[in-house]
């Protein structure tokens, strides 16, 4: 099984930055997704931004240009660089491991962030 630990969360100003890591632990997969999403309160959890574990990323049109996902796969980590930061960027983020050729996936139990001044 997988196990999955963000962290990096916590208290930025607008236009601040934060990184946010993601470690995997358990079985290890050749191909396969890293995803990043947020739950902000009262709302539904959001897809933020993806690599795939050949580098191929996407981002939700609202963090183009302004947050940065990467993968170290030696280190079974992703992360997610948040610059500029808004207020509406507060939220729990969460990363998720998928696996296409198992039709499997993993959720971790998510870092909070606040934007605030």
């Amino acid at each position: 099984q997988v196990q999955l630990v963000e962290s990096g969360g916590g208290l930025a100003q607008p236009g601040g930055s934060l990184r946010l890591s993601c470690v995997a632990s358990g079985s290890i997969f050749r191909v396969y997704t890293m995803d990043w999403y947020r739950q902000a309160p009262g709302k539904q959890r959001d897809f933020v931004a993806r690599i795939s574990s050949y580098g191929i990323t996407n981002y939700a049109d609202s963090v183009k240009g302004r947050f940065s996902i990467s993968l170290d796969s030696a280190k079974n980590t992703a992360y997610l660089q948040l610059n500029n930061l808004r207020p509406e960027d507060t939220a729990v983020y969460y990363c998720n491991l998928r696996v296409p050729a198992q039709d499997s996936f993993w959720w971790g139990p998510g870092t909070k962030d606040t934007v605030s001044s």
